[in-house]
C-alpha cells in the first residue's frame, strides 16, 4: 500500500506518542498550527472551529472530545478538521492546569469540596475507571456491581469539572479565536498572493516564449 508505514508502531509506541509525542510536545503544536493555517476553508469558519475544539478541551468527556467539538463546529459552522486538532490544546502538559482551574471553578459554583485527603485527581479518574470496568464485567459473571464510588466521583469530580470548565473554556476559546483569526487571514492573503505571482511568472515567461517563436518564423 502507498500510504503505510514503512515502520509500523506497537500499541505501546502508539500509547506512548499519544502522552509524549515523538519530537516533543512543541513540535507538535507546530504541526498542528502549520496544518490548520493551510485548510481550505475561510478564516471565519477555521477560528470557529478553533473555538469549538478549544472549548472542549475543559471538558472532562475524556475519548469523546473529538466527537463533542465536531458537534460544536457544526453547531457553529465551523471546520470540523481545525476543531479536531484545536482539542490537542488540552494536551498531558496542559491537562492538569486546566483541571484544577475547572475543578476550582465548579466547586465554587456548586458550593463544595473537592475531598484532597482521600486520593489525587488522576487517583480518582484511575479508580472511577476501574469502578466502571468492575461493574461493566459484573454483568458477566458473579461479582456483585457497586455504584458508589462512580457516584461519589460524579459528584465530587465529573460534576464540578464539566460546570466549571464552561467559563474559563470559554474565555480561553474565545481568546484563542480573537488570536487565530487575523493570523489566519494574513497567512492566506500572503499565500494568495504568492501563488498569484508564481502564476504571473509562469504567464509572463509563455508570452515570452511565444513571442519568441513568432518572431523566430
Amino acid at each position: 500500500m502507498v500510504f503505510k508505514r514503512r515502520d509500523r508502531r506497537s500499541p505501546v509506541r502508539v500509547a506512548s506518542e499519544l502522552v509524549y509525542p515523538r519530537g516533543g510536545w512543541t513540535r507538535a503544536f507546530h504541526y498542528v498550527k502549520h496544518r490548520v493555517r493551510r485548510l481550505p476553508d475561510s478564516p471565519e469558519r477555521i477560528a470557529r472551529g478553533i473555538w469549538a475544539g478549544v472549548f472542549t478541551s475543559f471538558t472532562p468527556l475524556f475519548g469523546f472530545h473529538f466527537f463533542v467539538a465536531a458537534f460544536i463546529a457544526y453547531v457553529l459552522r465551523g471546520n470540523f478538521f481545525a476543531a479536531l486538532m484545536a482539542t490537542f490544546f488540552g494536551n498531558p502538559p496542559s491537562f492538569f492546569l486546566i483541571a484544577a482551574v475547572s475543578m476550582r471553578t465548579g466547586h465554587f459554583i456548586l458550593g463544595t469540596e473537592f475531598e484532597k485527603h482521600d486520593a489525587s485527581l488522576s487517583e480518582k479518574f484511575k479508580q472511577a475507571g476501574a469502578d466502571f470496568w468492575h461493574n461493566i464485567k459484573s454483568f458477566f459473571n458473579d461479582d456483585v456491581a457497586d455504584w458508589h464510588g462512580l457516584e461519589v466521583f460524579y459528584n465530587e469530580v465529573f460534576l464540578p469539572y464539566l460546570v466549571g470548565g464552561i467559563i474559563p473554556g470559554m474565555i480561553c476559546a474565545t481568546i484563542m479565536y480573537a488570536l487565530s483569526l487575523p493570523l489566519i487571514r494574513a497567512y492566506q492573503h500572503r499565500r494568495r498572493s504568492k501563488i498569484k505571482a508564481k502564476f504571473d511568472a509562469i504567464k509572463k515567461k509563455a508570452e515570452a516564449e511565444a513571442d519568441r517563436v513568432l518572431k523566430a518564423d
